[in-house]
This record gives structure tokens, C-alpha cells and sequence, in this order.
């Protein structure tokens, strides 16, 4: 459970100045629940806009008890719910302009964006259903066969779909409509496993740790490394598109 300061005895509230927090006191604050969370997931946290503390003249970062409050509930919906941060950011916001996010209609659990929400006997954000994936998606199911032809979508045990097989079904279909054809995908599909590779060579020491904590902190450190390579991936394509339109 999450603690904040409310002011000593006999003063009354603190002021936000007096509750301010450090970095390395979120950090430590968070860890009971989250012990895999590291400065460098709250800092790339903070560059992907979930979370936006004060700085002071000098430039360290001073977190509020709502920064606090609100750096968990992203890593819950992480964790729990396995959602894309921009998922999460939509929320959060909405949820901050007193807006109620409701549940799409239809009485199966699923979210607005397409994915689903924890329910026993229900799909959820890990694990959908191929029905599930072709309505999320928005694809017919010649264009799933296709794309598993290729191997773009792979179903998992049992038939079922991870929650990121919607996002590549989705964006498999918007690329079609500028006449990208699943074939001319495969270079893209290439160069993921390759990245993929690389994730793998730095965390499979961790992986095999006995610790369960640090077998954690591997999981939350490839998750880290996955969100820093799609970065680059495509800041390189930018920059590679700059050099031949100018």
C-alpha cells in the first residue's frame, strides 16, 4: 500500500513544497508492489508523458503524492492488464477530466481500444480468442489466414491471440490500403526478430536467476528495452526519410 504525507501533528496539511518526493523516494515507495520498477522506468515513463513532475531551478525532479499515485496506476494497468501506454495515458487522462470510461457495448468485457478487461471466464488483455481478435481488429478472416501465412500474427495455445496481435492486425491493415501486401512485410518482421534477439542477449542472465525478484526485474527490463527500441526504430526511418525527400 501506497503511503503519502498528510502533514505533521499540529500543523496541519503540509504544503506541496513539504510533500514533494525525490525520484529515489518514489522509487522506494513503489517497490513494495512493484519491486521490478527502476529510475530509468519512472524517467521513461515520465519522456512518454504518463506522468509530468515538477523540476526545480537546478532540474531535479520533484514528485507530487498524485504523481505518485498516478505512476501506480500505470504500472498496475501494465502489469495487470497488459496495456499499450498510449492505452493507458487516454485513460488516465480521461479520468482526470472526470470523464467515466465505459465499457464498449456488447457485455464481453471489452475496452474501447479493443482490448479486454480481467474477468473470470472471459477473454483478457494477455489471451483473445480468434472471433475476438477479427472483431477487435476489424479484418476479415482471409486477411488473418493471410497474415498468419506469413507469420505477421501467430496464434498461441489453443488457438488464442496475445493483445498485441490486435495492434499488428491493425496496422497490417492500414499499411494494405497504401498497397503494402503482407509479402513486402516480411523485412519488417525480420528486423523485429532481430531486435528481439538483442532484447533476449541482456536479459537471459537475469531469466535464469533464482531469485523470483530478479527473474521479474528481467521481465520489466525487456518490456523497457522493447519500448526504447520501437523508439529508435522509428526515429531511424524518420531520419532515413528526411535524407531522400530533401
Amino acid at each position: 500500500m501506497l503511503r503519502t504525507t498528510t502533514g505533521g501533528a499540529g500543523h496541519g496539511t503540509a504544503s506541496a513544497d513539504e510533500r514533494a518526493m525525490s525520484i529515489g523516494t518514489v522509487l522506494l515507495r513503489l517497490r513494495d508492489e512493484f519491486p521490478e520498477v527502476t529510475i530509468s522506468k519512472i524517467r521513461f515513463l515520465e519522456a512518454e508523458g504518463l506522468i509530468e513532475p515538477r523540476r526545480t531551478p537546478s532540474g531535479y525532479r520533484k514528485f507530487s503524492p498524485a504523481d505518485v499515485d498516478r505512476l501506480a496506476q500505470v504500472l498496475r494497468m501494465q502489469r495487470d492488464h497488459y496495456l499499450p501506454l498510449k492505452v493507458i495515458r487516454e485513460h488516465l487522462d480521461a479520468l482526470a477530466r472526470g470523464e467515466r470510461p465505459t465499457l464498449a457495448p456488447g457485455g464481453q468485457g471489452q475496452l474501447a481500444d479493443g482490448l479486454w478487461d480481467q474477468e473470470p471466464g472471459r477473454a483478457t488483455a494477455a489471451r483473445i480468442g480468434r472471433p475476438e481478435l477479427l472483431s477487435a481488429a476489424e479484418v476479415t478472416e482471409e486477411q488473418l489466414t493471410e497474415w498468419e501465412s506469413y507469420g505477421l500474427i501467430t496464434a498461441g495455445p489453443e488457438g488464442s491471440y496475445d493483445a498485441e496481435a490486435v495492434t499488428v492486425a491493425r496496422l497490417v491493415a492500414d499499411l494494405g490500403r497504401f498497397g503494402l501486401e503482407p509479402r513486402h512485410l516480411r523485412a519488417v518482421r525480420a528486423a523485429a526478430e532481430r531486435e528481439a534477439g538483442l532484447v533476449e542477449q541482456v536479459v537471459a542472465p537475469l531469466r535464469r536467476h533464482r531469485n523470483p525478484q530478479t527473474r521479474a526485474h528481467a521481465e520489466a527490463t525487456a518490456k523497457e528495452l522493447a519500448e526504447l527500441s520501437v523508439r529508435l526504430h522509428a526515429a531511424l526511418v524518420q531520419t532515413a526519410l528526411k535524407v531522400r525527400f530533401h
